[in-house]
């Protein structure tokens, strides 16, 4: 699945992500590197829950890959 995250850099140099599909699931690293693993690690986690607990899944909006207005679009 793809899902859209926003990441930006804290006035402390950390790197937060945010998938917005997917209400509180953020995470952070000290690369852009890292902020990515950590943050699709985050949402595989996130959708284990989800499956684990007969949740539903929330709706992926549609976005080509890549950068589009600050968001990245990444597979999972």
């Amino acid at each position: 699945m793809k899902y859209r995250i926003f990441i930006e850099q804290d006035e402390d140099g950390i790197f937060v992500a945010e998938c917005s599909s997917l209400p509180g699931c953020i995470s952070q690293g000290k690369s852009r590197k890292e902020v990515l693993e950590n943050i699709q690690d985050a949402i595989r986690g996130y959708l284990e829950s989800l499956k684990k607990h007969d949740e539903p899944i929330p709706f992926v909006i549609p976005m080509k890959m890549g950068i589009q207005n600050n968001y990245l679009c990444i597979y999972i």
